[in-house]
């Protein structure tokens, strides 16, 4: 199956000590949960969070949601949905 997810992240509140510089830029590690047959009220299926470590993981640290997701799109279905029209982010220069 192949889906479309539409993603609206509020980078204010990604902690920023979490970035990593790899060897093509700067990077943050996100972590989404999805549920294809459930929709909130405000149309979305998941949210999105900082990726947390296997120690925090096992001591049960959990993350600010920072983001949502909305599927607009399944292979299986004949009709599509419209994508969402995001916020216009520029080139993605100067985004600190």
């Amino acid at each position: 199956m192949k889906l479309g997810i539409s993603i609206k992240l509020d980078v204010s509140k990604l902690d920023k000590a979490r970035f990593f510089k790899g060897a093509k830029g700067l990077y943050c590690d996100l972590t989404t949960f999805v549920d294809t047959d459930v929709t909130n009220q405000y149309g979305d299926n998941g949210i999105i969070t900082q990726a947390t470590t296997k120690e925090e993981r096992n001591n049960k640290v959990q993350l600010p949601i920072c983001g949502n997701v909305k599927i607009f799109y399944t292979a299986d279905s004949d009709q599509q949905q419209q994508a969402p029209a995001g916020p216009d982010v520029g080139d993605g220069d100067n985004i600190f």
